[in-house]
């Protein structure tokens, strides 16, 4: 641990005897001698016999025994009252009351582990005071100065192009402990530890280790987030206590601190939703044709994307609306960059926050299977979404589409098709990703219904199943679940029967109250076709 650990806010009853006015007493320690590491909060002076009420803790009681009492109860009584206030010491000054300290006195002290001392000449108890008092001001003074110069050190570190870990590096090694920057959910941010001894020891061990460990024991300072309520606070900051206590001095610098990470955080996602934001207009721009496919190449270059000569792979990901709060794209954005570095493959990631898209492309590379890559490219987005905090129970999880592989010509309208397609596929059965090229069908209903054409749909869908959706409501068996688990199976009925875990019979039944309510043939192709095209519209209508 560095010199800087060892600063304290505040002066010991050792130090305080140290002191030319209190020395000039002859002080002599009659009990608690191993207690003068106890921390003089303030000096108070005073000679009633009800004085421990006036006191708050952690004073240096002077008095010339006046208020002690003449029976050796009293003077007991007076040390336990004392005691249970947890003052600093009590000094008494020979002379006016006592030539030497009652032995009831001493030995109640010594039992209460109570600091005493007695000084064998008289001092000014307003020398005393000011003394100590100048003492404990001075300390608090070259506290505030070394807070300072952490805080100068760390603000050197940001104009030099540094951020958050860089920060909380400085700031471990001031303290000599681990700390960790907490998001407010209580996940991890960034976490860093004192570096290794100067001569050449190990460092500590991992800081992550040590903030799962000693979470709930550390020191919690928060970093202001600027707002009300949820946004009031933007991460914390987590001191712990790993090779040492966390001193006064460490608390400074960490809430000073505090505040210089509330800015670099700000700035940080600020940049970050920008960044990702002018991704995000370059693609949107390129799915609507603003970019052509010549000119498409030298602008993802400066954004940092370079598949060569591969073909380039188009992905969207449509979050449910409301899904993320605005402040919290920068978040997402950060999270789906990282969780997507680790397959390995150029990937061009924006956002596009008022349409709740994710679009990007990957690159394929040459003999690389498409699906292994979208299961790889589909896994880390909803791991990104997890780690944004975005994954909420309650909330239906993002739509994943992905598009054909081709180049630079077919990216725009690939990404387009598949923005398109994540739209139409919200509200299907869920998939970790869905195929581009085997969403026509729902494609085409949901640009009916976005053209307006929303009641011929629901026409259709009311000629089709009205019937039957008409029986379900009010019935306490409902049919639709039977209808959609045969038309799933392809009319296989034995196959129908299992996934429903009903006997033949009673499929065979319900399968004849449907035709009977419908009025058709379950057998005939065009009446199953026109029934699968009416389910899948119904997902597309107003109308329950």
């Amino acid at each position: 641990m560095g010199p800087e650990a060892k600063i304290e806010a505040e002066i010991t009853v050792r130090r305080a005897l140290e002191l030319p006015a209190l020395r000039r007493g002859l002080p002599e320690v009659l009990a608690g001698g191993d207690r003068l590491d106890r921390t003089v909060r303030w000096v108070h002076a005073g000679e009633v016999p009800h004085i421990a009420s006036l006191l708050k803790g952690g004073e240096l009681l002077l008095t010339t025994g006046l208020g002690l009492g003449t029976r050796p109860s009293e003077q007991r009584a007076f040390i336990r009252k004392l005691a249970d206030r947890e003052i600093a010491a009590l000094v008494v000054e020979l002379g006016s009351r006592f030539e030497s300290l009652p032995s009831a006195l001493v030995e109640a002290a010594r039992d209460c582990g109570l600091p005493l001392i007695q000084l064998h000449r008289e001092v000014p108890y307003v020398t005393v005071t000011e003394a100590i008092h100048t003492e404990i001001i001075n300390s608090h003074y070259a506290l505030l100065r070394r807070a300072d110069e952490i805080l100068r050190r760390c603000t050197d570190v940001l104009l030099r192009g540094g951020g958050a870990p860089e920060v909380l590096r400085l700031l471990a090694v001031f303290t000599g402990n681990p700390l960790c920057l907490e998001a407010p959910d209580g996940s991890p941010l960034y976490a860093a530890g004192p570096e290794s001894d100067d001569d050449g020891g190990p460092a500590d061990a991992d800081p992550l280790l040590a903030w799962e460990g000693l979470r709930d024991t550390g020191v919690r300072i928060d970093v202001p987030g600027g707002g009300h309520g949820p946004d009031a606070v933007r991460a914390r900051l987590v001191l712990l206590p790993v090779n040492s206590p966390v001193a006064p001095v460490h608390r400074i610098a960490a809430e000073r601190a505090a505040d210089l990470l509330a800015v670099v955080m700000l700035q940080s996602r600020q940049e970050e939703v920008l960044a990702a934001r002018g991704r995000g207009d370059f693609l949107a721009d390129l799915a609507e044709g603003r970019i052509s496919a010549a000119e498409a190449p030298a602008q993802a270059r400066l954004l940092g994307f370079r598949p060569g000569a591969e073909p380039v792979l188009p992905v969207v990901m449509r979050l449910p609306a409301g899904l993320p709060t605005p402040g919290s794209w920068a978040l997402l954005a950060q999270a789906l960059r990282e969780e997507l570095a680790a397959p390995g493959v150029p990937v061009l990631l924006g956002v596009r926050p008022v349409e709740g898209r994710v679009p990007m492309l990957v690159a394929l590379r040459a003999g690389q299977d498409r699906a292994a890559l979208a299961d790889r490219i589909a896994e880390a987005l909803r791991a990104g979404v997890v780690r944004a905090g975005l994954d909420r129970p309650t909330a239906h999880r993002p739509v994943v589409v992905v598009g054909a592989p081709g180049d630079w010509a077919a990216a725009g309208p690939g990404l387009r098709h598949a923005a398109e397609a994540a739209a139409a596929a919200q509200g299907l059965p869920d998939q970790p990703w869905y195929d581009a090229r085997r969403l026509d069908i729902e494609l085409l209903l949901w640009r009916m219904r976005e053209h307006g054409e929303q009641a011929v749909l629901t026409d259709f869908v009311e000629r089709a199943i009205g019937p039957l959706l008409a029986h379900d409501r009010g019935a306490r068996q409902p049919l639709l679940p039977t209808l959609e688990a045969y038309l799933a199976s392809a009319g296989r009925k034995a196959e129908t029967a299992r996934d429903l875990n009903v006997n033949r019979q009673t499929l065979y039944d319900r399968l004849a109250r449907i035709a009977q309510l419908l009025g058709t043939d379950l057998d005939d192709p065009q009446t199953v076709l026109g029934l699968r095209l009416a389910l899948r519209a119904r997902r597309h209508t107003d109308k329950p």
